[in-house]
């Protein structure tokens, strides 16, 4: 799911009732648990008071909440058994968003509650390997924020950067930097294996 506009809308709310910039705070969000960006920006708040406060927000916005192109057509290509969702966000945030986009929840959701660090720290990514029962090495990470390309490298797995949340620039380390999920073509190679390719759509 893109949910950046809608990430927006929730910090810039969030912001301007504490009198902060919220392009500050965007520039670092994108990606990350709520808590970790709060340590980072506003070490002087009350950390879990405002978790809370902005989870309650994400969870009343329904608004800037997309399917990403191609998402549909990447995961009819791969079995159910082959993938995961990693995200920063809450459990309750994370179907919800699935719920606005039509999208059947995963069949492997790690959350922001089910680590005890968030991105970039590799956690997350390394649950998930270990729950599909493949080595880091032969998995792949879909990412769109630094955050997120620097934890699936520090998983040790191979990492492409889609673009569109943040300048090619920012995802530097990736191991190639598409344009969409529209680009990637997923092919069945028997006993469980998958080649994914990546080109113009």
């Amino acid at each position: 799911m893109d949910s950046r506009r809608c990430i927006e809308l929730v910090w810039d709310t969030w912001a301007r009732r504490h009198h902060l910039d919220p392009a500050t705070i965007l520039r670092v969000a994108h990606g990350r648990r709520a808590s970790e960006t709060l340590r980072d920006v506003t070490p002087g708040l009350d950390i879990p008071t405002e978790v809370a406060v902005l989870d309650a927000l994400e969870e009343a916005e329904h608004r800037g909440v997309e399917i990403v192109p191609g998402a549909r057509n990447l995961l009819a290509n791969i079995p159910v058994s082959r993938w995961a969702v990693v995200t920063s966000g809450s459990p309750a945030v994370a179907r919800l968003r699935l719920r606005l986009g039509q999208v059947p929840e995963p069949p492997l959701l790690i959350t922001g509650a089910d680590v005890r660090e968030g991105k970039p720290a590799p956690e997350g990514y390394l649950r998930a390997a270990a729950v599909l029962g493949v080595p880091p090495s032969g998995c792949v990470v879909l990412e769109d924020t630094p955050a997120g390309v620097e934890a699936g490298l520090a998983a040790g797995m191979t990492v492409l950067a889609i673009r569109g949340t943040y300048p090619d620039g920012r995802l530097a380390g990736a191991n190639a930097v598409i344009t969409s999920l529209g680009a990637l073509h997923c092919t069945s190679l028997g006993a469980g294996g998958l080649e994914l390719a990546w080109g113009a759509p």
